[in-house]
């Protein structure tokens, strides 16, 4: 005699494999192998070694980031100036882990919460949350460590390959050189395109504006400063400005 199961029960719950966390981490691995590579041959054009291009993608792990650091080492800044202005850029991820703390069920474990956390980029924090959120996935460190081990790794072999390939390779095939020269900046043309796309005009506008004062009257490590100031303080107020508007423009039927 054989007990059909109940179609009303809850199915039971699955914990999230290491291999799933790699399996969710693909679309993150290649949106940042071209992005890395683009890094690891702009470090190598401005005059740090391979070896050194390479660190910066293995310690530091910063994305956009690790691009302006080493435009500002290489334009002559110092050190701290240039630490202290990255660290400005990437304070949003302090409150990553606090925001997706709230999601996670049970005890953590040090060693594999301090993995994950190092990894716990933008991309890695979305997909995480989506995961989590939309597809409903169950929480688990072996899952998160596979994400973030993932899209590390993927970061670190795109710029050790945009290193090597930095050394000259290129040089006999100066249309692509070429070509990869151009891909930065388009990229982040296309990231500003994207702002206007998602309604974050007004962010921008501050953001460009409040960069360009901090340039004119300052230092660029100043403009940095004040155009993430005034794109935050935009992004505060904006919510407020739209339901104003709202609620004076009349309804139409």
């Amino acid at each position: 005699m054989h007990n059909n199961p109940d179609p009303e029960a809850p199915d039971p719950v699955r914990v999230s494999t290491f291999a799933q966390g790699i399996t969710d981490s693909l679309p993150i691995v290649m949106g940042y192998l071209p992005i890395a590579f683009a890094f690891g041959l702009s470090a190598v054009k401005l005059g740090f070694t391979p070896a050194e291009s390479l660190l910066f993608s293995i310690l530091i792990y910063a994305g956009a980031s690790q691009f302006v650091i080493t435009a500002l080492l290489s334009a002559g800044m110092s050190l701290w100036v240039s630490a202290l202005t990255v660290m400005a850029m990437d304070v949003r991820h302090v409150l990553y882990g606090p925001s997706l703390r709230n999601r996670i069920v049970g005890k953590l474990s040090g060693k594999k919460t301090a993995l994950w956390a190092f990894g716990l980029t933008d991309e890695v924090f979305a997909a995480a949350t989506a995961k989590l959120v939309r597809d409903k996935r169950s929480w688990s460190e072996n899952w998160m460590c596979g994400i973030a081990l993932s899209s590390w790794l993927s970061w670190v072999f795109g710029t050790a390959v945009g290193a090597l390939f930095g050394q000259g390779p290129l040089e006999n095939y100066p249309a692509v050189e070429a070509a990869l020269g151009f891909m930065l900046p388009a990229l982040f043309l296309s990231f500003l395109l994207a702002a206007f796309k998602r309604q974050q005009s007004m962010v921008f506008i501050a953001s460009l504006a409040g960069a360009l004062g901090g340039l004119l009257f300052w230092s660029i490590p100043a403009a940095i400063g004040c155009g993430l100031g005034a794109g935050c303080l935009a992004a505060l107020l904006q919510p407020a400005a739209l339901t104003s508007a709202t609620e004076v423009t009349p309804d139409e039927h």
